[in-house]
């Protein structure tokens, strides 16, 4: 390299070299700027960290809480859904039961009451054909003891001697087979 380029280097610094004083000056009020932030701006730091560190774990916990409380909630509105269920079908079953014995109990009463009613009919059946054959035998008799006056020719006016006669008449008719007829 040429000579006068070498006296012009050899005399202006160089920028990548720093002064040493400037550098004793930084490297100080490094430390100082240094210290100052690490005593008051790091505790302040660390307290909000910690602080959002807190508040996310409590949310993450809160929020873990909500859950296991949700499923506990659901697990018990399982339970209570299966336990309705289990009562509808108990109900159920129970209705049906009742509707049976209700039917029973009527099909029962309507027997009852059929064989009451069969029986006062045929009672009242009875009573109404005895009243009739009662009524038969008076006229009967009347008409046989007017007949037998016609023909004998005389008043059968004697009660008892009617009362004797017509029932040993309807007797004999009694024995008589019936739509036979007795031959004197």
């Amino acid at each position: 390299m040429p000579a006068h380029l070498l006296a012009d280097a050899s005399s202006t610094p160089n920028p990548l070299v720093p002064h040493w004083p400037e550098l004793i000056i930084g490297t100080i009020a490094f430390l100082i700027v240094f210290a100052l932030l690490a005593r008051v701006l790091m505790p302040r730091i660390s307290k909000t960290l910690e602080e959002r560190t807190d508040a996310i774990e409590g949310g993450l916990k809160r929020a873990d809480d909500a859950q296991d409380e949700a499923n506990r909630v659901l697990a018990e509105y399982k339970a209570q859904l299966a336990e309705a269920r289990h009562e509808a079908s108990r109900l159920r079953e129970q209705a049906r039961e009742e509707a049976a014995q209700i039917v029973a109990q009527g099909r029962a009463d309507g027997v009852a009451e059929r064989e009451r009613i069969i029986a006062s009919a045929a009672a009242q059946v009875d009573a109404d054909r005895q009243q009739a054959l009662t009524a038969l035998r008076a006229e009967v008799g009347t008409l046989a003891v007017e007949l037998a006056g016609k023909i004998v020719g005389e008043s059968l006016a004697d009660e008892a001697r009617q009362s004797r006669m017509v029932d040993r008449f309807l007797a004999e008719l009694d024995q008589e087979p019936a739509g036979g007829v007795v031959a004197r």
